[in-house]
This record gives structure tokens, C-alpha cells and sequence, in this order.
């Protein structure tokens, strides 16, 4: 069985034979050999049970110059960091798909609602009741609503975490007169920063920056910006959808 595709395809068509055949042959071409190189050690990696350095170091015995590029070698690491599986809901695989997005409008295309997480205040999305208490052994979930007329607009699922920034010295810049050691606050994140949901209709509009208002009572939410924003902490998010936490009531099941 030999794999001869160079489309961006080669992920899925490949790593479908790779799961179903004991041997596969693949083809290096010359145009797109990254492509297979990277599918192969990702296959190495679940199957053998290997971190991607020593599956990558397996697969070079057989063929040396294999060299996947920087933007490959940063997929490996994190389908390592996901346990060698596909884990949609873990951050670092939220993380990629938000900064996969913003590469693609960057480049002009066209960005459709399927691309898009679901709308956590659709009808179809059912919610347990919400609690207040906290059980010994037991993990809340977190649900954002809209504090104005209490739909969902986001779940503990959709918040994409950052690193915190440097604080009011991150905004110095903007101080006249300011001096170095001023700040002594520590930074403090007044909004939460999201993947693009299905219910963000500036979003879809296609345009580079707007605001985000609530689908139901049109409440202002927040801002987003395809080429990043600075959160209140002094990190810079890139791209930045934002919702800002005095808008919103967090309830917990």
C-alpha cells in the first residue's frame, strides 16, 4: 500500500491507512516529504508509545534525512503533551487550533462557521442545574452567562488560558513620568480570553476587529481582535477574543 498524497489531506488519508495496515509503504516526495514524516512519527508515537524525539530517532534509522519543519515538530509536541492522542478539549490543542485560525485569516481566507466552536447557549446543549455547593471528590464545571438576561455565552471548555503578563509595567508606555520599580501590584486578569464560538456574529462578519455582544440582548461582552490585544495583566494575546468578566455570572455545576 503506498501513500502519493502531497494535499494537506495526507493527515487524514494517511494516518486512516496507517491505523488499518500492519505495513505501509510511503512514498517520500520531494515536494511535501514533511508531510509524511510528520504522520509517520505521530503513528510511532501512539503505537509505540514514544515521546516524538525518540520516535523521530526510530525513524531516521531507517531514513536519515528525515526533517520535519519547525511548525510540524510544534504539532508533535503537542499531540506528546495530549498523551500520543487526539484531545480536543485539552488547552494546548485549543491553544494551536485559535493560533491555526488567526494564521488562515491572516492569509485572506475564508473563514467558515463550522471552523468555529459550537454556541454554548444553544437549544440543543443541555446543562445540568446549577450548584452551589462542592463535593468532596468532585470537579465543577464553570458556565459564563450573559449578567444582563442570563444566556450562556461560554463554558470552563471555551476559555483559552494565557501566561500572565508583567502587570501596570507592561503599560508603561503609556504612563508620561513613569519610572522604573513604580509598579508593585501584581497583575490581575479582569477578562478571560476564548476560542471563537458559533453565537459571535462580528466575528463571522469577516472583519479584523469589533465587539462582542450578547446574541439575545445584545449586551456588550467584550472586544475581539484577529491581530491580538493586551489583557489587563500585560499579556499580549494574539489572536484575542475577549470577554470581560463584569459582564458576566459565573455559575457552577
Amino acid at each position: 500500500m503506498r501513500i502519493r498524497r502531497t494535499s494537506w489531506t495526507i493527515w487524514r488519508v494517511a494516518w486512516s491507512l496507517l491505523r488499518k495496515a500492519d505495513l505501509v509503504v510511503v512514498s517520500w516526495f520531494i515536494a511535501r516529504p514533511v508531510f509524511h514524516a510528520a504522520v509517520v512519527t505521530a503513528y510511532l508515537m501512539q503505537k509505540e508509545h514514544l515521546s516524538a524525539a525518540a520516535a523521530l530517532k526510530s525513524l531516521r534509522r531507517i531514513s536519515p534525512g528525515v526533517h520535519p519543519n519547525d511548525g510540524f515538530m510544534e504539532q508533535l509536541a503537542i499531540f506528546e503533551s495530549m498523551g500520543n492522542k487526539i484531545d480536543r478539549d485539552s488547552s494546548s490543542y485549543k491553544k494551536f487550533k485559535v493560533k491555526f485560525l488567526g494564521e488562515s485569516f491572516a492569509k485572506g481566507e475564508v473563514m467558515e462557521s463550522s471552523s468555529y466552536a459550537s454556541d454554548p447557549g444553544s437549544a440543543t446543549v443541555k446543562l445540568p442545574a446549577p450548584s452551589n455547593t462542592i463535593e468532596s471528590g468532585t470537579e465543577r464545571s464553570t458556565v459564563y452567562r450573559c449578567k444582563k438576561c442570563r444566556r450562556v455565552v461560554a463554558r470552563d471548555e471555551n476559555v483559552i488560558g494565557h501566561d500572565v503578563g508583567g502587570g501596570e509595567s507592561a503599560f508603561k508606555w503609556q504612563k508620561r513620568g513613569g519610572k522604573e520599580g513604580m509598579y508593585t501590584q501584581a497583575p490581575v486578569c479582569t477578562s478571560m480570553f476564548v476560542e471563537p464560538m458559533q453565537w459571535m456574529t462580528a466575528v463571522e462578519e469577516g472583519v479584523v476587529e469589533g465587539k462582542l455582544q450578547c446574541v439575545k440582548c445584545e449586551a456588550r461582552l467584550g472586544n475581539f481582535n484577529w491581530s491580538g490585544m493586551q489583557c489587563s495583566c500585560g499579556a499580549w494575546v494574539t489572536p484575542a477574543f475577549q470577554l470581560h468578566k463584569s459582564r458576566m455570572d459565573a455559575a457552577y455545576f
